[in-house]
């Protein structure tokens, strides 16, 4: 007789492994389908902010990762333009309502610390599913080699081209206009470009850009921008292009010019990526489906956002903890129940799941979009709002964001 697994997560990613060690510290066997040969390590960094940080302390795996992380003490935003702050915060005030735990951590090291602690054979590499049928109360999954597997529970955990999601009839993210480069420098310890301890933000001039320290060697940058022509559109798929591109826009800027310096010395022959952002719509999660009876999807396949708030690897951390603890819920006794029984928990576990994130969802997708646009455009009215009457706002809302809890497994 053909074994059933009794959770599939499509997918080895934040979303997905976190999902998978939640379970396995709950006693719920998982088996995680990643369609490469490896951890990925695109992204590079993920900032992590309090909600963070509450998950990652929920799935035991925080104390590793803040031995090799430095912890940030607060975020300043600069004009692009003039160069001036804007606006200042710090993480590490007197006041309780002050104190917030940030960190840019390395996407591998996440990933590694997730999968570290899963029990031998939960991961299975080169496994991509390229089709899903329902099987009476089980799930069918096809894969590329050929071959097929059943499963009580399936969670979709495979990012924005998600083939979970697309079964589920959510409509595909929209893109958003812009794009964003993401990357790793290595700086010397004895030479830091700037106070290790804090996040710079630029913005204007038609981009965004930000940078800070994971460690005491590596520093964190991202550039996101709307590309204004064909040539700027074509120059994504061009890593020498894209690299000329994008020094240009920051030196025309009041970018570090150390950190541009650096990222000039840096090679990025293998590293440079220039890639479309994409979207969920956020009313799409109010008219669409993000689960259906023993099926469900959770990070970039449930949200995918612009990463103006960074929130989306936050989020995906949040989603792991609550529907862990939906499901721990759902499969409580589940030696005594009938397999019709059990069917109806997990389904009202599922939706459970989906009646808390629905909302929080909504409300990262839809600030994160509306922040992108504010940061980005150009004009001297938009710059006047932006500098003078909107700064405080974006800075309060994205730290107001990062007070969420997700509870406990």
């Amino acid at each position: 007789m053909e074994e059933v697994e009794k959770v599939v997560i499509v997918g080895a990613g934040v979303s997905g492994l976190a999902t998978a060690l939640g379970l396995h510290r709950q006693g719920i066997r998982s088996l995680v389908l990643e369609s490469s040969e490896s951890l990925r390590s695109a992204g590079f960094a993920i900032l992590t902010w309090p909600n963070a940080w509450r998950a990652l302390d929920a799935l035991g795996v925080a104390d590793s990762l803040r031995r090799t992380h430095i912890q940030l003490q607060g975020l300043v935003m600069n004009s692009a333009t003039s160069g001036a702050v804007i606006t200042e915060q710090s993480f590490t005030g007197e006041e309780q309502c002050m104190k917030r735990e940030v960190r840019s951590l390395k996407r591998i090291h996440l990933l590694e610390a997730l999968a570290m602690d899963l029990p031998p054979g939960t991961i299975r590499y080169s496994s991509r599913v390229v089709h899903i049928e329902e099987f009476g109360k089980l799930m069918l999954l096809h894969l590329a080699d050929g071959s097929t597997l059943k499963t009580e529970i399936l969670i979709g955990s495979d990012g924005v081209n998600s083939v979970v999601a697309k079964w589920l009839g959510l409509r595909p993210p929209s893109f958003s206009g812009r794009s964003a480069c993401r990357g790793l420098i290595d700086c010397p310890p004895q030479t830091p470009i700037f106070d290790r301890r804090m996040i710079k933000y630029f913005f204007g001039e038609g981009f965004r850009a930000g940078i800070s320290y994971c460690d005491n060697e590596t520093l964190y940058w991202f550039f996101t921008w709307s590309p204004s022509n064909r040539a700027e559109i074509e120059a994504e798929g061009n890593t020498q292009q894209m690299r000329d591109l994008m020094l240009s826009k920051l030196k025309s800027s009041k970018f570090p010019e150390e950190v541009i310096g650096s990222i000039e010395k840096n090679d990025m022959s293998a590293g440079l990526v220039s890639a479309p952002l994409r979207f969920r719509w956020p009313f799409d999660l109010l008219s669409g489906r993000i689960c259906k009876d023993n099926v469900c999807v959770v990070g970039d396949a449930l949200h995918p956002m612009t990463p103006d708030l960074g929130q989306g690897g936050c989020s995906a951390l949040e989603d792991a903890v609550v529907l862990t603890r939906c499901l721990d819920e759902a499969l409580a006794g589940g030696g005594k129940k009938t397999q019709d029984e059990k069917f109806v928990k997990i389904k009202d576990g599922m939706k459970k799941f989906a009646n808390e994130r629905r909302w929080r969802s909504f409300t990262l997708i839809a600030f994160s979009y509306l922040l992108g646009q504010i940061e980005e455009k150009n004009g001297l009215l938009m710059r006047f709002l932006r500098e003078k009457l909107l700064s405080g706002f974006i800075a309060w809302m994205q730290l107001r964001i990062t007070e969420f809890d997700c509870g406990k497994l």
